[in-house]
């Protein structure tokens, strides 16, 4: 009979590198995944894991029996997939996490729909404009915008979105409209995480530096302001559909619009995407299609 205790408990050790975050991946206490680990040890003759006051890391041995256990461990996981997909009906745990104002407008909402219509599932959304981890928090989806820059992450697109600049009509009518990209120099330019702006000049790329007298890390928050005249704003088109249908700001420098950025969802390389998950994303992707 095959001996599969303290398997999970190393592997979550030895991906997590913490006994710790290993507890919390698992839902179990520190002792308890210590005891499973140094038994397995203790059956299997050799040491798997190198302990320090600081950080826990991987034997020669034990990087080798992790690729075994972990290959295991995602074998009987798409088994267990593949039962319920058959059936279908996905159960289990689902956890993603989405930057807080996209996730707040679209994803929400789209999750939402996604759990009436599996009641088995139990959802967990983390909404966050950090990027978190998607090992150490044991999350299953992220969905991002924009560069991408883990390559330890798989990435399939969803959407698009296009970064715009607007204003007001009244800030329009008060200071004028640029026409070209350097003429924001003398523009109130309200920003938000970064101190620039994109665009697309003679056909290349580039990130112009800008000033303004408000910054904000929150788009919708700095829509608001510019639709009160304060000033400049360049936002994804997703924050400023109803602004710009019905006039309360106008669209500039259009010419010089950046490329746009992509809508991401991604999950980690050593995981293989479970029914469930492709199952969300193969929804998300379809129904953010309608809304742009």
């Amino acid at each position: 009979m095959a001996d599969w205790a303290g398997i999970n408990e190393f592997v979550a050790v030895a991906e997590t590198g913490s006994f710790t975050r290993a507890s919390q991946r698992l839902g179990s206490s520190v002792a308890h995944i210590s005891r499973q680990v140094k038994a397995r040890e203790q059956r299997m003759g050799v040491s798997l894991l190198m302990r320090t006051t600081r950080k826990v890391s991987l034997t020669e041995e034990g990087r080798v029996y992790h690729q075994h256990c972990r290959q295991i461990l995602d074998a009987l996981a798409a088994a267990d997939s593949a039962l319920a997909n058959l059936q279908h009906t996905p159960t289990g745990h689902l956890r993603l996490t989405a930057p807080v104002s996209f996730g707040e407008k679209y994803l929400a909402p789209l999750i939402s729909e996604f759990a009436q219509r599996y009641p088995g599932l139990s959802i967990d959304l983390q909404l966050s404009n950090q990027r978190l981890d998607l090992i150490d928090e044991s999350i299953d989806l992220a969905v991002r915008i924009g560069l991408l820059e883990d390559e330890q992450l798989i990435p399939r697109k969803l959407a698009e979105r296009q970064p715009m600049v607007c204003a007001s009509p009244e800030y329009l009518a008060r200071h004028g409209q640029p026409h070209t990209p350097s003429e924001l120099a003398h523009h109130n330019c309200l920003l938000g995480t970064l101190d620039y702006w994109r665009f697309t000049i003679n056909g290349r790329a580039q990130n112009l530096p800008v000033n303004g007298s408000l910054r904000c890390n929150n788009g919708p928050a700095l829509r608001s302001a510019a639709c009160q005249g304060l000033g400049l704003v360049q936002l994804p088109d997703y924050y400023l559909q109803s602004e710009l249908a019905n006039g309360e700001l106008v669209e500039v420098l259009s010419a010089y619009a950046p490329a746009k950025e992509g809508i991401w969802a991604l999950y980690p390389a050593n995981r293989r995407l479970s029914p469930k998950v492709q199952l969300l994303v193969d929804y998300l992707e379809k129904q953010l299609a309608k809304l742009y």
